[in-house]
């Protein structure tokens, strides 16, 4: 009743999830080399020491404003995971985008991994688009819980689903370097955000597109569009649990 228009929008994503199947993928154990050769960068990467001494300095703040940290800690739902984590930090500090957008905060783990690496570079904006918890309004309070105010001059939040939000956003913004998919993982709501993101996507643009592994939408996505170059992604901490990298070609 709080949020009408937003769960109006969300019952066909639920209703959808009835029509959807996963799909037969085949990790790269690779990936990293992979990733870092798209970006022209160093393999094995200097920074990967740098993102672990970040990973457990925000594990410590969190769990300091007594927040539990890792999977289903945020009502059924996850903080980010490693090896994504160190799919953004490494694009972020290689690729030196101007202009980044992810769909899903949470406590903003994957948020302040961004902002870090940007605050590094020295350049660039994050936008956030993200609907709190529905069904939860406790967690509200825990929104970018993990992004501290000397972070925040480069962040803009956009409270709301990204099927309100997501369009309006990339139209303002005309093109996108990078784009982060972490929130409501279904193969309808995947299959949107990756559409509308493909055309502002710059030449050697990057989607991150976390938990593929329960549908067949990123796929059907490679599928349908030859020309991208795309990668699956093994979690370090789930067996068959994948994530999938895309990269729009420069020519």
């Amino acid at each position: 009743m709080a949020s009408p228009v937003e769960a109006a929008l969300f019952i066909p994503e639920r209703i959808s999830v009835r029509h959807q199947y996963r799909a037969s993928y085949e990790p790269d154990p690779n990936w990293e080399a992979r990733l870092h050769s798209w970006l022209g960068a160093p393999w094995p990467c200097p920074e990967g020491t740098k993102l672990d001494l970040l990973w457990r300095d925000i594990q410590s703040e969190l769990q300091s404003q007594g927040l539990r940290f890792g999977r289903q800690t945020y009502g059924e739902y996850s903080d980010a995971e490693i090896s994504l984590a160190r799919a953004a930090w490494c694009t972020v500090l290689h690729q030196r985008p101007s202009v980044v957008v992810e769909t899903g905060v949470a406590r903003g783990v994957t948020s302040r991994i961004v902002l870090e690496a940007l605050s590094r570079n020295n350049r660039g904006h994050l936008w956030s688009i993200d609907l709190p918890h529905l069904f939860e309004k406790q967690l509200h309070a825990q929104t970018g819980a993990a992004v501290p105010d000397s972070h925040r001059s480069r962040w803009s939040y956009i409270k709301g689903s990204s099927r309100r939000r997501l369009p309006s956003l990339l139209r303002s913004l005309v093109q996108v370097d990078l784009f982060i998919h972490d929130c409501l993982h279904n193969a309808r709501n995947t299959r949107f955000e990756m559409e509308k993101t493909l055309s502002a996507l710059t030449p050697g643009g990057v989607m991150i597109v976390d938990d593929i592994s329960t549908h067949h939408a990123f796929a059907n996505f490679a599928q349908d569009f030859p020309s991208l170059e795309t990668i699956v992604c093994p979690h370090s901490d789930r067996t068959g649990s994948f994530f999938g990298l895309v990269r729009k070609p420069t020519k």
